[in-house]
């Protein structure tokens, strides 16, 4: 029983980053400029990776986005796995 609950919260999960890092992408081709990920709990300014001023942060952020979107689209469709101990 346990299993199957960790499967339905690892699907729900993932479907709604899977929903959020699409939502974000599109935005991103659209507009032009997408905003990256800040890992530092002090500064909460957000930085923003334009199009035009700025390619490459811009490119990368882009992949990793869709990177990021195939593997929870990934674990929405397929589950998550934890092996038998």
């Amino acid at each position: 029983m346990q299993f199957f609950l960790y499967e339905i919260a690892a699907r729900i999960v993932a479907f709604y980053l899977c929903v959020d890092c699409g939502r974000k992408l599109w935005h991103g081709f659209v507009e032009r400029k997408i905003a990256y990920f800040n890992p530092s709990l002090l500064d909460w300014s957000h930085w923003i990776a334009d199009r035009d001023a700025t390619p490459v942060r811009y490119w990368m952020q882009i992949g990793i986005r869709i990177i990021l979107l195939v593997s929870c689209l990934f674990v929405a469709i397929f589950g998550w796995w934890h092996p038998n101990t």
